[in-house]
């Protein structure tokens, strides 16, 4: 981890509502029925091992919702494993996830913490031996061994403080909670 540290800033701005966020937290804390949200996305197959997702409509609030737009994001794999190499693949996806998820997490507390943030850059890398999804290797694991989180962090605070963030960050995400605890996954198929 990288820390840049300047004087405190008591008037910290990083573009987070706190006020909302903590008007949420409370009204939500009142209603623990509407808090229980249901996060959707839809994949087609396109060609080869190259899909496309689809991100709108959640439920929330105890109601269907929807985003302002229908969000696309292409997967494949590299022209190495025969693909087209049409989009990321599916593990730079879950990266991609869990950074933007701790990252997001960084902004919102420090907004809280009245921590101004200058720049914040996440790099990510996940270990995974591709024989055990070749099937090559039926002992190994299929996902990633080990997932290395870096964070490269210049606000207005001590490296404490910034420490302190990265910490409460990683408490309060929901992707790194996916990823670091087992999760009920209920896989049905029926014909189309």
């Amino acid at each position: 981890m990288t820390i840049t540290t300047n004087n405190t800033n008591l008037n910290a701005d990083n573009g987070v509502n706190v006020e909302a966020l903590l008007g949420a937290r409370e009204q939500l804390s009142g209603m623990p029925a509407a808090a229980q949200f249901k996060w959707r996305a839809t994949c087609e197959w396109i060609n080869g091992a190259h899909s496309r997702s689809t991100v709108q409509n959640y439920f929330g609030l105890g109601a269907e919702q929807s985003h302002r737009t229908k969000f696309t994001l292409d997967a494949d794999h590299p022209e190495l494993f025969a693909a087209s190499d049409n989009g990321v693949t599916p593990p730079e996806l879950a990266l991609t996830a869990l950074a933007s998820c701790l990252t997001a997490g960084v902004a919102s507390i420090a907004q809280m913490r009245k921590i101004q943030l200058h720049s914040v850059t996440a790099t990510l890398e996940g270990d995974m031996d591709v024989l055990a999804i070749l099937g090559a290797d039926t002992d190994a694991r299929n996902g990633f061994s080990n997932i290395t989180v870096r964070f490269e962090i210049d606000a207005d605070a001590s490296e404490q403080e910034i420490e302190a963030l990265v910490a409460q960050s990683q408490k309060r995400s929901a992707v790194f909670d996916i990823i670091s605890n087992p999760t009920n996954i209920n896989v049905e198929a029926c014909k189309a």
